[in-house]
C-alpha cells in the first residue's frame, strides 16, 4: 500500500507527552506562525480581487494563511492537544509580531481553530491516522475560523447572505484542502526524509514505503 495513502489504527496509543513533542510541536508552532504574520500583511490584496470576482470568494486564502498548524501537529506528534497547542503557539507569536486584529482577538481565534481540528481526533480516540481524519480536521478547522470571524468581525454581513455562503463554502475547500490533504502529504514528504523517525508517525511511512 502507498504510503501517501496508508491509514494507522492504533489499539493503545501512547498519549503521554515526551519533550520531542513539545519541541517539534512548537517548531511547527513557530513556522506557522512567520506564515500567519506575512498572511496578515498580504491577505487584503490576495483576498480582495477574489471578493471583488465572487463575494466571498476571499475564503480561499484562509487554508493557506492560517489553518494548517493544527492539523500537522496533530498528525505528526499524535498525542492530546498538539493540534491546540500548535495553533496557539502560531497565534501567540503573530499577535506579539503585530497583525490588524490585535492580541486578544489572534489569540481566540487559534484557540478555537486549534480545539475544532483536534476534534476529530478526539472522536477517534487518537486511533485512526489517515487522509480522511487529517482532511476532517482542516475542514472543521475552517468552520470554526468562518463562524468566529462572522460572529465577531463581520456582523455587517447576513450569515447566509451571498457573502456568507460563498465565503463559507470557499473556507471549507481551502481548509480540507490545504490544511487537509496537503498537510498530509507534506507530513508524508517530511516522515520520508527521515526526519522525524523519533515519532510512530515518522517510522510507519518510513517502514511501509520499502
Amino acid at each position: 500500500m502507498s504510503s501517501s495513502n496508508q491509514t494507522t489504527i492504533v489499539s493503545k496509543p501512547n498519549l503521554k507527552w515526551r519533550v520531542v513533542d513539545i519541541a517539534v510541536a512548537s517548531v511547527i508552532g513557530v513556522a506557522s506562525a512567520l506564515i500567519y504574520w506575512a498572511a496578515a500583511l498580504l491577505y487584503g490584496p490576495v483576498a480582495s480581487p477574489l471578493d471583488a470576482l465572487v463575494p466571498g470568494l476571499g475564503g480561499l486564502m484562509n487554508g493557506f494563511f492560517w489553518l494548517f498548524a493544527g492539523p500537522l501537529a496533530a498528525v505528526i506528534v499524535r498525542k492530546p492537544g498538539a493540534a491546540i497547542y500548535a495553533e496557539v503557539v502560531a497565534g501567540v507569536l503573530e499577535a506579539l509580531w503585530g497583525n490588524t486584529w490585535g492580541g486578544m482577538q489572534t489569540f481566540l481565534i487559534a484557540l478555537v481553530q486549534g480545539f475544532f481540528a483536534e476534534i476529530v481526533f478526539i472522536v477517534v480516540m487518537y486511533k485512526v491516522w489517515n487522509l480522511v481524519t487529517v482532511m476532517l480536521s482542516g475542514t472543521l478547522s475552517a468552520i470554526s475560523c468562518w463562524a468566529y470571524t462572522f460572529f465577531t468581525n463581520l456582523q455587517g454581513f447576513q450569515i447566509t447572505g451571498v457573502y456568507g455562503i460563498w465565503n463559507l463554502v470557499a473556507t471549507v475547500i481551502s481548509g480540507a484542502l490545504v490544511a487537509g490533504v496537503l498537510m498530509w502529504y507534506l507530513y508524508i514528504a517530511i516522515a520520508k526524509t527521515g526526519a522525524i523517525d523519533k515519532f510512530a508517525s515518522g517510522r510507519q511511512v518510513r517502514t511501509s514505503s520499502k
